[in-house]
């Protein structure tokens, strides 16, 4: 085994940084058994109890998954953490601003954009013929006065798949279900027409292979929701 570095007192971060650097230097995938917590405790020279304790902290960041009866193994590393840290984050700012929301705004017209030109390329006919009964079903649900949330994240989801880059996809679909808690502090949505025509306007650039008509398109997509936050901040 590569040699690691054990200096430093032994403190819980110390020893969460110690069992990090074990998987790392040992190219565990996830999914991947790790030692026992006897033979951690010998080959990084802490205590049990320290390999307990942070056992605890890794397990709630989905770095190591602890199966009781079986033993602990590499997590998958999701980004089931992170939302939940944002989603509660929006959602103790949602009475006095909305920069949580404003930022993955911000990240997700940014990643999508940035795309635009692979997901022009790679979307199979398949894909669009999905997209396009999604935005179907929007409108049909923006007529009757319905939300379609679920149509939606699906929607960007799709987009991101097209692209074969797994982390963006899982990024989308965190900061949509952040996007999605935090922006109720907004009120219920009054443009449901507009925000189904933007979903139009977003498949129609990218089955024209129309880049720049397609990051309009998402840029406009978002207007909506950006427009409610002017007025909720501007309510006395």
């Amino acid at each position: 085994m590569p040699e690691l570095d054990v200096s430093g007192r032994d403190r819980p971060l110390s020893v969460v940084d110690r069992i990090k650097e074990y998987i790392l230097l040992n190219q565990l995938a996830p999914g991947s058994p790790l030692p026992t917590e006897k033979e951690l405790s010998e080959q990084l020279s802490v205590s049990r109890s320290g390999i307990r304790e942070a056992m605890k902290t890794l397990s709630a960041l989905d770095i190591v998954e602890v199966r009781h009866g079986y033993g602990t193994y590499v997590g998958q590393m999701g980004l089931t953490a992170m939302v939940q840290s944002l989603a509660f984050r929006g959602m103790l700012n949602a009475g006095s601003d909305h920069h949580v929301l404003a930022d993955l705004i911000d990240v997700r017209q940014l990643i999508e954009t940035s795309l635009a030109e692979t997901i022009i390329d790679s979307l199979s006919p398949q894909a669009a013929l999905t997209m396009r009964r999604l935005t179907t079903t929007m409108e049909e649900k923006a007529d009757r006065g319905e939300d379609f949330r679920a149509e939606d994240r699906q929607f960007h989801l799709i987009l991101m798949q097209t692209t074969g880059n797994a982390l963006a996809v899982e990024l989308t679909g965190a900061f949509w279900d952040v996007h999605a808690v935090a922006s109720h502090s907004l009120g219920p949505n009054t443009d449901l027409h507009e925000t189904a025509r933007a979903h139009i306007a977003i498949l129609d650039a990218i089955e024209r292979g129309d880049a720049e008509q397609f990051r309009t398109a998402i840029r406009d997509h978002y207007v909506p929701v950006r427009a409610r936050m002017v007025e909720n901040q501007e309510r006395p």
